[in-house]
């Protein structure tokens, strides 16, 4: 796994945290927005935020030279739906 795939992995094991804290699971997210400064391309795939839940949220992806802070590779948002 490149250093961004485990950069990815780790925000998205603080989004998981941050959901649970909010009464929350991964699949109840509906919408991600991840902003990368590395090709997330791997093997030809771009990767996808991937859950237990058998529904895929819709996904945007937009890459930058840089996010605010150059040490940041990734950035990830999250749109959950709680009922």
């Amino acid at each position: 796994m490149t250093t961004s795939g485990r950069r990815r992995a780790s925000a998205l094991r603080r989004v998981q945290s941050a959901l649970e804290e909010a009464g929350a699971e991964l699949e109840d997210v509906v919408r991600t927005r991840m902003f990368v400064t590395e090709s997330p391309v791997e093997g030809g795939r771009v990767p996808t935020v991937r859950y237990s839940g058998g529904i895929r949220p819709v996904t945007t992806m937009v890459a930058f030279s840089r996010l605010i802070d150059p040490a940041l590779l990734v950035e990830i948002e999250a749109d959950a739906v709680v009922q």
